[in-house]
């Protein structure tokens, strides 16, 4: 075996498995940085251990391969906490921290917490390292388990609060990478024959059938197999936000966005079909509404390449265990066209219609201040063909999920989980992913609050950026509770929701970005042209409307 320190066994494996970018914060396994410096990882120094995580997990996301973030041991547990989304989502991500020597543990050592609990709630595998010779075979598991099944973070303890007891420390050392496990998925199983027919018997008996996908088809990158099936079977298609982008919104089978952050077209369309086939979704709280969008008792056809979620929340008709592109590669190839169902269709269709009836006031109005449903149709129409759009939480979640429409194939959409503020950071992460493609991020002013200094980051590493801040200068998706509880408006509700009106062209401006304000709808598209074509980081202050809450979300009766 070759003699080399653990940082330098740590650089060379992460880059074999493929990573560009290291996302930290300082002081963790500085010898390990600079062997990556010069092996030409980028390394991001950022300015809160949850922006790493944020950073890491739209990398991942992005680029569909494992993102590696790193704090030492005082910030691990927020890094923890920054890997709330990545769990959420799915990613893989590959978390990395110093802790105390074994010989502190448990003796009140300065700074020091315990990092099993916070690891073990948002991670697939958490292990400690304590010398160099243990490095190898908990990295190649990490990544192991991060990309495999269900992908999700990963974590590696180093001992030394600065994982210097590992990074530092010259042994003998072999390099091993399992290039298998440097893209997601790294196996693609399919569903047996049998279980095939039956789902097809299924489908081509229903009257009124309709598709979920969820967050697999992105994963498996099954967008062309999932339109095809579609068309073959003649069933409209439903999409969960992580599936946004795997079918075409002008498509006439194209239902939107069910659940809580959703259209109501979409609601009403899932409830009233006969069967349900959902594709790579864990049917979860926010998919389903809390469970009531479908309502308990309707037949479900569920495919996952965990067969633990496999009728994890509905009852089962019928599950498929597999990889979601090669198992519908294999119902093509054995489906017949199914019959029409004209009624069906055209139904469906007319909900969609009506619903965009609806909301056609609000799309198309040039009111001032602007109503962000307006915003979204400009952004919808001047998105470049190959954008990725990154939302954040909340409203940035509703509006993004039901207003705006991707309208070229190579779009993608990521959204944020559950953590407000991860939408700035993330889309850095995700520009870092794919440093060609133009990203614009979707946030408020509720949201870009969390982590505004990582504009300082932006610009100081080039990560050039659009972020479109929704200003209203409140938290106003929060009103109706807080004054429901007040019963009525009064300076204390009040308090608990606005905030004063920020002017965040002259902060962004401060930090050294191109800052650009627009008050009425007919500035938007030059605001965006000039964005995109500015060669750094660029924000965006939208002043919108405090009176555009999002409507609740349709529910059964």
């Amino acid at each position: 075996m070759p003699r080399m320190t653990g940082g330098k066994l740590l650089a060379d494996t992460v880059r074999g498995y493929g990573v560009t970018h290291v996302f930290f914060m300082p002081y963790i396994a500085p010898r390990a940085l600079m062997e990556m410096e010069n092996l030409g990882i980028k390394r991001v120094q950022t300015h809160g251990e949850k922006s790493a995580a944020y950073m890491a997990d739209a990398y991942a996301r992005v680029k569909r391969a494992p993102g590696l973030c790193m704090a030492q041991s005082v910030g691990a547990v927020n890094l923890a906490a920054g890997l709330q989304d990545a769990w959420l989502s799915c990613s893989p991500v590959v978390a990395i921290t110093g802790r105390e020597h074994q010989q502190h543990q448990l003796r009140h050592a300065y700074q020091e917490v315990d990092h099993h609990a916070p690891f073990s709630a948002v991670t697939k595998y958490s292990a400690y390292v304590s010398k160099p010779a243990e490095l190898s075979q908990h990295l190649r598991q990490a990544f192991r388990s991060a990309t495999s099944g269900t992908p999700g973070p990963t974590h590696l303890d180093l001992q030394a609060i600065d994982g210097g007891a590992v990074v530092n420390v010259e042994a003998d050392l072999t390099v091993e990478v399992d290039s298998q496990f440097a893209t997601i998925p790294p196996f693609r199983p399919t569903a047996d024959d049998e279980t095939i027919s039956a789902a097809l018997e299924l489908l081509g008996d229903a009257k009124r059938p309709v598709i979920v996908a969820g967050g697999g088809v992105t994963a498996s990158d099954a967008r062309s197999e999932l339109i095809a099936l579609a068309e073959r079977l003649s069933i409209p298609v439903a999409t969960a936000l992580n599936a946004k982008a795997m079918f075409p919104a002008d498509h006439p089978l194209a239902v939107g966005v069910p659940g809580s952050y959703s259209r109501a077209c979409a609601n009403q369309i899932v409830c009233e079909a006969d069967l349900l086939f959902y594709i790579g979704s864990h049917t979860g709280g926010q998919l389903t509404n809390n469970y009531s969008i479908p309502p308990p008792g309707v037949r479900v056809i569920q495919l996952d390449i965990n067969p633990a979620e496999i009728g994890r929340n509905y009852a089962l008709t019928l599950g498929l265990q597999g990889d979601v592109r090669n198992t519908l590669r294999k119902m093509l190839a054995s489906a017949t066209a199914a019959p029409a169902r004209t009624a069906w269709i055209e139904h469906v269709q007319a909900r969609v219609r009506d619903w965009w009836d609806g909301v056609g006031a609000h799309y198309q109005s040039d009111a001032v201040p602007m109503r962000p449903e307006r915003l979204c149709k400009d952004l919808s129409e001047r998105l470049p063909a190959d954008a990725i759009l990154v939302s954040d939480t909340g409203h940035s979640g509703i509006w993004t999920g039901a207003m705006l429409d991707l309208r070229h194939p190579d779009q993608s959409y990521i959204r944020c989980s559950g953590s407000l503020g991860w939408g700035l950071p993330a889309a850095m992460g995700a520009k870092c992913a794919a440093p060609e493609r133009p990203v614009l991020c979707f946030t408020g002013d509720g949201g870009i609050w969390y982590h505004i200094a990582e504009l300082e980051t932006a610009v100081r590493c080039g990560i050039n950026t659009v972020t479109v801040v929704n200003n209203n200068h409140s938290l106003n998706q929060e009103r109706d509770g807080v004054e429901t509880i007040y019963g009525g408006t009064t300076t204390g509700s009040d308090e608990l929701w606005l905030f004063e009106d920020a002017d965040f062209a002259a902060i962004a401006e401060s930090f050294g970005c191109l800052g650009m304000t627009v008050t009425e709808p007919g500035e938007i598209a030059a605001a965006l042209e000039r964005a995109f074509a500015a060669d750094r980081p660029v924000v965006i202050d939208v002043k919108t409307d405090v009176e555009g809450i999002a409507p609740l979300a349709w529910t059964p009766g």
